[in-house]
């Protein structure tokens, strides 16, 4: 855990979320400032700071959250009309903050 992590803090429950989700691999909770009706946030339990700094063995990593992704879209029924997974990646890429995330956007 990183102690200036926004994300690490709300994981380790320091910082107040909407948390729709939680595993051994992955959190997922309500984007604060959403871009669409259906708008998640999920983040590696696992402090990565971004898709540059995977290692291989953080493939599992990646995978537990697309499939994450996957039944969160189910959950939130936004599976069969579409969504949208979205990595910002470092600074350039709209990142802006610095712990692995991916989101989820849906239910227009």
């Amino acid at each position: 855990m990183e102690d200036n992590c926004v994300f690490c803090q709300i994981i380790a429950g320091k910082v107040d979320a909407d948390i729709v989700y939680k595993d051994e691999w992955v959190v997922a909770f309500r984007d604060r400032n959403p871009h669409a009706p259906i708008h998640l946030l999920i983040v590696p339990i696992k402090h990565i700071r971004s898709i540059n700094d995977l290692t291989e063995d953080d493939e599992g990593t990646v995978s537990a959250m697309i499939a994450t992704a996957r039944h969160l879209a189910e959950k939130f029924s936004i599976k069969h009309s579409g969504y949208k997974l979205v990595f910002n990646v470092e600074k350039g890429g709209g990142q802006v903050i610095f712990h692995l995330h991916m989101h989820l956007l849906g239910g227009w």
